[in-house]
């Protein structure tokens, strides 16, 4: 049974939310987690069920395409499954799209053990990657929401600008903000649910915002915020 204390907003009555932060090519964590999150449907039955992942799914960790591969058919039992884009993911993209300097940015932040994972050579060029990565796993990060509003909160990978209204937003800042969201201590759209920045060992909690990077590729531990009415808890593997 998970733990649970007040929240600092609230879902509509009958749903429930799971969303998990960073995975980063740790796929026998999320493996767990998801598994976990099946045992806690089994055993509360009687909601909506959503899982959110908060983004960054490669780079850095041991197989980043078998995570991407699980995302693209999750296991039953989980309810239903949004992903969101993560500045990793964007990365990526942008160094298919041939960005400039975009293949040796990410290569520099990890990119790396991705290719390893897919198989791709780590001297072939970057201009051949696109036709080593099955082409389904590339339509799939290709097509990743920013962003998923349920109830008081919003989910997105980095956070957002304070000052903003939510469609006023870049892209940019919703895969890359840290500052001057994070020391942030006003009011904003919605609580943001959100990951990219590691706070380990233990998720962090404000009164307008849920981080939930700890850190899995780091040594940490990969954490899974349950929302549900005015109340929260957590799962950590």
């Amino acid at each position: 049974m998970v733990t649970q204390r007040l929240a600092p907003a609230s879902l509509p009555p009958g749903e429930r939310v799971y969303a998990i932060g960073d995975v980063h090519g740790c796929l026998d964590q999320l493996d767990e987690m998801h598994q976990l999150i099946a045992k806690d449907l089994a055993a509360r039955p009687g909601v909506r069920a959503t899982v959110v992942h908060l983004g960054d799914y490669i780079d850095r960790g041991p197989d980043s395409a078998g995570v991407i591969r699980r995302l693209i058919a999750p296991p039953a039992g989980l309810g239903r499954v949004v992903n969101l884009m993560g500045n990793h993911e964007d990365m990526l993209l942008d160094a298919l799209n041939g960005g400039r300097g975009a293949a040796e940015i990410w290569l520099h932040n990890g990119g790396v053990a991705s290719l390893e994972s897919w198989g791709v050579p780590p001297r072939q060029r970057p201009k051949d990657w696109a036709g080593m990565i099955p082409a389904t796993e590339i339509a799939f990060l290709r097509g990743l929401s920013l962003t998923h509003r349920q109830g008081g909160y919003l989910f997105v990978h980095a956070g957002v600008r304070p000052g903003k209204a939510l469609d006023e937003q870049t892209e940019h800042d919703l895969l890359w903000i840290r500052e001057p969201f994070l020391s942030f201590e006003g009011a904003l759209p919605a609580v943001v649910v959100h990951g990219h920045t590691p706070e380990e060992p233990q998720p962090v909690v404000r009164a307008n915002r849920i981080g939930m990077d700890t850190g899995a590729v780091l040594g940490g531990m990969l954490s899974c915020v349950v929302l549900e009415a005015d109340r929260m808890g957590f799962i950590q593997v």
